[in-house]
């Protein structure tokens, strides 16, 4: 039989996708900041939704400059995943600080993470929905994908520090292409 579940706890069911690393610039200074809350919207452009607080330092930046990276880590990113989100990128260089190497990006001011197995530049192209819900529209304008990682195992966030791992794929008939 099942129960009942937290209102405050559903998001923990339906995260969307990997947690990620999103990166932004202002003023010549480059931030990290975990970041599950988002989705895919449109396949080509390629256009994803997110989420950014508006009290976190990552969502002044995006505000000001409408460029970022989404950095996706795998498994053995974990810790550093985990320890740009408890600290705060206006007192530390998150790169510095979690061992993180950054790369120049082709399309953007903002720095990759060379240890994420894929990369995505992208610019704000619709802000609608930041002032009610902090939500950005973003169109990846330029793609990097490291080919020796055949599986990523990414992480998913369940909540309160918990993460499944990405794992078994199956093939099942389909349309798509």
């Amino acid at each position: 039989m099942k129960s009942l579940l937290q209102l405050s706890e559903v998001y923990a069911i339906l995260e969307p996708g990997p947690v990620v690393l999103l990166g932004t610039a202002l003023g010549g200074r480059a931030n990290l900041m975990p970041l599950s809350w988002h989705c895919m919207m449109e396949f080509a452009p390629p256009l994803v939704g997110c989420v950014v607080s508006a009290g976190n330092h990552s969502f002044s930046a995006l505000q000001a400059t409408g460029e970022c990276v989404i950095n996706v880590p795998t498994e053995s990113l974990a810790r550093q995943l985990v320890g740009c989100g408890n600290c705060h990128g206006d007192q530390c260089d998150k790169f510095a600080c979690f061992g993180l190497t950054p790369l120049p990006s082709a399309e953007v001011a903002v720095p990759r993470v060379e240890e994420c197995y894929a990369n995505l530049e992208c610019r704000v192209v619709d802000r609608q929905l930041v002032d009610r819900y902090n939500f950005f529209i973003l169109q990846v304008v330029q793609a990097w994908i490291d080919p020796s990682v055949t599986a990523p195992r990414t992480l998913h966030h369940r909540g309160y520090g918990k993460f499944m791992l990405a794992g078994k794929e199956i093939q099942l008939a389909s349309k798509m292409r």
